[in-house]
Parts: C-alpha cells; structure tokens; sequence
C-alpha cells in the first residue's frame, strides 16, 4: 500500500485567468521549477494536449497534474479562459482551495478575469493574484495592480512573473504553499469523491477525473454513484504527471483518476459523488453547475452518403466532449443531419472543426438559434427548431432567454458599445467607473441577439479593448416570429429563422438579395421569397435564362418569329410548374453571416 499523504501537506488549486493572459504558459514554468516534466519532454502548452487548443492558443478542457515541491504535493486543476467554457471552471474550482488569478499586465483586468474571481470568491476560495508578462514593453504594473485592488477587490500584493522568461514562478511556488489552505477533507470518513471530469479511452473505457474529499479509495473496492445508483469494482486508480502513474490508494484531498471498467461514457454524470458502496452518503458533494447547452444549430453532411460516418463521429466525440447534445433531425433541403446543442458559439466551432478534422468530414451547419418557450393551444412547449415553431394563429404567448452580460472597457469605447446594446434590444442595469480609467457596463441582453455575431461587433466598436462575460438569467416575454425563405414557391427549412419582428423585414429583405446573387439562372423566372406567416414580406425575381430561337430565322414574315416566340413561352411555363431548382452549399453559408 502506498504511503497516505497527510491533508496539510497537499495543496489544491486552480489557474484562471481571461482568455490569452499565459495561463497555460505559466503552468508550464511550474510543472518545469517542480521537476514534475523534465527538459527534453517540455514543450509550449504542454496541458493543451488537443490540437485545436495549441494552434489557437485557448484551453478547451479542464486537466490535472500533481506536482511535488519538497515535502508538498501541489495538484493543479487547469481551467479554460473562454466564457463558453465557464462550466469546466465551475467544477474545476470546486475540487480546489484556492486560485491562481493571474492578469496580463499589458491588457489589465479584463470581463473573465472578473467573472472567474467572483466564482471562486463566492464557493469562498483563497485567491492569490500574479501579474503576468511583466517583461513587455506595454506592461504597466502599477495600472493593473490598482485594477486588481479596484475591480476584483483583492487588497493582497500581486506576484509579479513573465512566465515566458520563468521570472517570479519561485514565488508563486511559495505562495501556493503559504497562502492556500490545506484541504479539510478526513480520511477516516466515508468515501465521497467529486468528479469533475471524465474522458473515454478504447481500451480502459471511462476514465474519471476526481477529487477524494473524504475517506479514501483502494484497488478493488466496491463504489456506488450517487445519481444512479449504479455499483463498480475499482480496477486502476493513480495520481496524473501529467501522464497516469497508477496508485495503491487515494485518500482525502488528492486529486487523480479511476478506471472502472464502465464502458459507456453516458453512464457517468460529471458533477456526480462517488461512494463507498458498503457505506453511502446521503447527500452528495457540493458545488458543481451542470452545464446546459444554450445554442443550438443543425449539422449536416455536404454528401449525403456521409450521414453514417457524421453519426458514427458524433458518438465517439460525444464521448469526449458530453457537454454537446445530440439528435437526429431531416430537412428537404439538406436531407438526413443532427440537431446539436452547444454551450456558445465558440463551442460550436470547436465541435464543427473537431468534426471535420478529426472525422474528415464535409458539414454545413445551420443558422444557430436559442431555446424559446412558447404557450399555444395545448399549453408551454420548449421550441428548439425554427421548423417546430408552432402556426402565428395558434400562439398565446412567447418568451426567449436573456443573459446578464457584463462588459469591462475604457472610458473611450462607452458610446459605441452602448449604442450596440441597444441595437440588440439590450436593458439597461447599470453603469460602474472603475480604477485605471475603466468602466463596467451591465446590461440584460437575449441571448438569440448574443449568440449572432456579437462578440465581433463589440471587439470591432471598441478597437479591441472590451471583454465580456455573461450568465444566464431566465425567460422574459418577447415578440418573435418565424421568418420562412421560399424558393420557386417551396419553403425551404433550412434557411427558415426565428427573429424578432422588428427586424424581420430588414433580415427578409437581406436574405432574398443575397439569395439571387447566389442561385443560378434556370431555364424558367425563378421567385425568391421571404414570409412570416401567411404574408410575403420581401421578394426577389431571377430572371429565366433564354436561348436565342431567332437566331435562324432570316427574314420571312413577322408571324413566324412570333409563333417561335410563342412556343418558347409555353415551353418555359410547362418548364416552371415542373422545374426544381437546385440550392449551392454557399446559399447556406452566406445566410448564416445575415444578421442585420
């Protein structure tokens, strides 16, 4: 049996910082300083093991490592930056005493920075601020010091560190030990274990990220969920450095993993107490938010021969990333796909490329669209599909979630993010001027007007410097409607959206011109056409192609060419009533990027 390692001599943190600080970067230098990677194995980024994640710099997952410093077993839960993935920080943060809250000192504090401290103040964390990049030629650390004091309220000396150069991580190192608290945790309790993540491997099955809190585990013990119910034998447990190293026991307040030869990920609710099967708890563990997808989008393969291998790819990404929902759907336009469920639109766009690179998939994804509650005949129904929106006649009520978005920038920027929230139906809540010539804009925003093109507006009408965070704050009453494109008089559901009324006939408008820009001339006058409910609200007119059947007729009587004539307009009205027209893949794209 390997040694038990006594609470006071394990500390539990996090790292959390905006997206792009040198969270990771810094990670790096103290897994280095600890011995835990020797030289020839380090390399950048080394806890972004996803590809994805090295080449755009951002931390997708959350990881574990255990690292020794003397006697101190210090184990670093890493966090994503990104607001999509604020539910990795919440369970992360719940498995840890205390954070890393590190800032840029050439960008300040900026909107995540604050978010991510008020979670881990607010589960009552110990938070230890360090200022990173301090070695840049724009940092201006008496700036950001006063931002840190002012905004995020913290009267403690930040550490000052370039964790590019490795200057200052002996520091951290000490203040970790110093200023985090040991985990309170009891081994001579009953088991409770939190699992804040899990990952799938082919050969092993479900892999468990845990923290013990209570009590410890062994090789072969008999474990209960608490969700479920369900029992396992323990098969392998260990310690992560980064790699799995396996273990005797782990006991309370470490952190590490447990294969249970569960096979199927879906049985496994990250968030979730792990018991001792002969002794289990009542109450689970607490302080862990589930994550619920809040965008949600139509993926379908561009050949339709690929359906199988897109529900093949979706299965077994799925049993990486649980955080997505999936199920199958069919458009006439586009055929057999899934509807996916995402937490934002950064997520999204993870999946769609994990998607296509890792599958070699060809996809189109439909317009993203939010989750409305609607009250018709027979009472409330949760419309997730533009296609379920119920008829105009049969609708009582409407109502479309709305977030509380919070944005950090200068002085400078206020007009032009000001008059964009209020181009996207924001609700004023209130206006705060901060330390270093910052202020913080709070305002209730749909999230339907968040989730398109938002983000790039607000980084275009503040050159850049705004950052933003949001939460979820529930349903409010709202005037949407169905905004259906027709094309040769067929609807075409695909490229149907739900919109606001006061802008669905600027959308219509917009979406019937660039939809003749894009379709190809046929044989026959092609109609394009915008309508919500039964009124056509924007039309647009492709004209047919014509062949020139003159082109013979050299002189002779008049009524010779008008009987060509003649016959060639009947010939394209029959051409009409039976004709189809076939949409390219670019129609779909373009309609995605419409949305003024």
């Amino acid at each position: 049996m390997s040694a038990i390692v006594p609470t006071r001599l394990i500390r539990n943190f996090s790292i959390i910082a905006h997206i792009d600080h040198g969270k990771s970067t810094l990670a790096d230098r103290l897994l280095e300083a600890t011995g835990t990677i020797s030289s020839r194995q380090m390399q950048a980024q080394v806890m972004d093991s996803m590809e994805l994640e090295r080449e755009r710099g951002i931390t997708i997952k959350s990881k574990a490592v255990r690292m020794r410093y003397g006697e101190y077993v210090l184990n670093l839960i890493d966090t994503p930056g990104h607001v999509d993935f604020s539910y990795e920080v919440s369970r992360a943060l719940a498995s840890c005493e205390g954070a890393l809250l590190v800032v840029d000192a050439s960008q300040g504090v900026e909107a995540q920075t604050l978010a991510n401290a008020g979670l881990a103040q607010s589960i009552g964390l110990k938070i230890v601020p360090v200022i990173n990049k301090v070695d840049l030629p724009a940092a201006d650390v008496e700036k950001t010091t006063e931002q840190i004091a002012g905004i995020i309220h913290l009267a403690q000396d930040p550490i000052l560190v370039s964790a590019k150069e490795g200057r200052g991580t002996e520091e951290v190192l000490q203040a970790i030990v110093r200023d985090i608290p040991p985990p309170k945790g009891d081994p001579s309790k009953p088991l409770a274990v939190l699992i804040f993540d899990s990952s799938y491997s082919v050969y092993r099955g479900v892999v468990l990220l845990v923290r013990v809190v209570d009590g410890s585990v062994h090789k072969g013990m008999k474990i209960m969920f608490h969700s479920s119910k369900q029992v396992f034998t323990v098969e392998e447990l260990g310690h992560l450095t980064p790699k799995q190293v396996p273990a005797e026991r782990l006991s309370a307040g470490e952190v590490g993993y447990l294969i249970c030869g569960i096979k199927d990920i879906h049985e496994v609710r990250v968030g979730d107490t792990v018991m001792d099967a002969a002794h289990p708890l009542k109450d689970p563990v607490p302080g862990y938010k589930e994550a619920k997808p809040v965008v949600f989008a139509g993926v379908f393969p561009i050949n339709p021969a690929d359906y199988p291998s897109l529900a093949a790819s979706l299965e077994k990404l799925n049993l990486e990333d649980s955080s997505f929902s999936y199920q199958q759907e069919s458009s006439e336009a586009l055929g057999f796909g899934f509807r996916l469920g995402f937490l934002g639109l950064l997520h999204m766009d993870i999946v769609k490329e994990r998607l296509e690179r890792e599958f070699n998939l060809s996809l189109i994804v439909t317009s993203p669209n939010v989750v409305y509650r609607i009250k018709a005949k027979g009472g409330w129904k949760v419309v997730d599909n533009p296609a379920k929106f119920p008829a105009h006649g049969d609708i009582e009520a409407i109502e479309e979630p709305f977030v509380r978005m919070t944005i950090l920038l200068p002085y400078q920027y206020q007009d032009g993010v000001l008059t964009l929230l209020k181009d996207r139906r924001g609700e004023h809540d209130r206006i705060e001027y901060v330390a270093g010539g910052r202020m913080i804009i709070v305002y209730d925003l749909p999230l339907a007007e968040m989730v398109v093109n938002f983000y790039d507006r607000l980084k275009s009408v503040s050159k850049g410097y705004a950052s933003m965070d949001y939460t979820p704050m529930g349903y409010k009453g709202t005037d949407v409607v169905r905004l259906e494109v027709l094309i040769h008089g067929e609807p075409v559901d695909a490229l149907s959206q739900i919109v606001h009324r006061d802008k669905a006939f600027t959308v219509g408008k917009a979406m019937c011109e660039k939809l003749k820009e894009l379709i190809n001339r046929q044989m026959f006058e092609v109609s394009i056409q915008a309508r919500i409910g039964g009124r056509i609200i924007a039309r647009e007119t492709i004209s047919a192609r014509r062949k020139d059947v003159l082109a013979k007729c050299y002189g002779g009587d008049i009524t010779r060419k008008r009987k060509l004539l003649a016959k060639q307009k009947e010939g394209k009205k029959r051409a009409k009533m039976l004709g189809t027209v076939e949409i390219p893949q670019e129609a779909f794209l373009a309609a995605l990027k419409i949305t003024e």
